[in-house]
């Protein structure tokens, strides 16, 4: 299985504005005094060795969207404003073949379907979007979006088949050739994270979770859901501090939280999710470092790898 990021932030897309990007600049420059960059190989060298992550590159501003492949129908956990580059690089995979999409739904927030009516296999006959989901509303929440007077082409417009599928919590299915099993997750009008298993590998995507530190139940409840998981996808919005805060009940949660959970668990690679927007680049390369630091010093038994999701990261799992 491979996981591809669209988008990674929370709550609502973002962008780099010019003061960030001449920021990176000067930063970059400043960090070249007494080297020989004489050639383009020595600049590109300098660039991709040197340079922290924060510096050459960004975590990105789309909204959330995660493809994986994992057999030959797409799969792709939520709608945000990332599916629209997804849904360009479909079209130059796939051309003008018909292709079945099968798309589960966390929850039906604004920014997780806003990418929905620029996703362009919509626009396209032959087509199949199944969206599979738990929320009673999930086909309304979509239908709605487009209503006049907020979009101008209604859902009706829309050329390729669109069905939606409404999904058990707790139970197991199999769809597009993986196991797929969804849980309830504590947030505003609930949503739901989705346990992926497939070819001996498994995934576990949970994002806009709140998890409540003096819950045992509900954390015994977690630690089974990620139990063994290759890669879980976990929201890690808030600092610890904000969480259990000025935050709690804002159905996010922290980095430490995640760690805790995914070592609880047996977990392989815990990739960070769903970004603080008003973080920018290094502040979220801080926390990776932060978490990196607090996986080491509570580790007892196998590493846990912590890496943070930025677009267009590219995972094997």
């Amino acid at each position: 299985m491979k996981i591809r990021f669209w988008g990674t932030r929370g709550s609502i897309p973002i962008a780099l504005t010019a003061p960030a990007i001449r920021a990176k600049i000067v930063a970059a420059l400043a960090g070249t005094a007494g080297r020989t960059l004489d050639s383009p190989q020595a600049i590109e060298r300098y660039v991709d060795e040197e340079l922290s992550f924060d510096i050459r590159g960004t975590f990105g501003g789309h909204s959330s969207c995660v493809e994986l492949a994992a057999g030959a129908e797409p799969i792709i956990f939520d709608f945000g404003s990332g599916a629209r580059p997804l849904g360009q690089s479909m079209l130059e995979r796939h051309g003008g073949a018909a292709q079945t999409y099968h798309v589960f739904m966390s929850h039906v927030h604004w920014d997780h379907i806003m990418g929905f009516p620029f996703f362009a296999p919509v626009y396209i006959p032959g087509n199949r979007i199944v969206i599979h989901g738990c929320h009673a509303v999930l086909e309304q929440a979509f239908r709605r979006q487009q209503a006049a007077p907020s979009f101008p082409v209604d859902f009706s417009q829309l050329a390729a088949r669109i069905e939606f599928d409404l999904l058990v919590p707790g139970k197991r299915y199999r769809i597009a050739g993986v196991d797929v099993t969804p849980k309830l997750q504590r947030h505003e009008g609930d949503s739901y994270g989705y346990r992926i298993e497939a070819q001996g590998r498994c995934v576990v995507y949970s994002t806009d979770s709140e998890h409540k530190v003096d819950d045992i139940d509900e954390r015994q409840a977690f630690i089974e859901f990620f139990r063994g998981a290759d890669v879980v996808i976990f929201d890690a919005m808030y600092a610890l501090a904000d969480a259990i805060s000025v935050k709690a009940d804002w159905g996010h949660s922290s980095n430490i939280v995640g760690v805790e959970l995914c070592q609880a668990a047996g977990v392989r690679r815990l990739c960070m999710y769903h970004h603080e927007p008003a973080y920018d680049d290094a502040r979220i390369a801080a926390v990776l470092q932060e978490t990196r630091r607090f996986e080491e010093i509570t580790r007892s038994g196998a590493r846990l790898e912590v890496v943070s999701a930025y677009d267009g990261l590219e995972l094997d799992v």
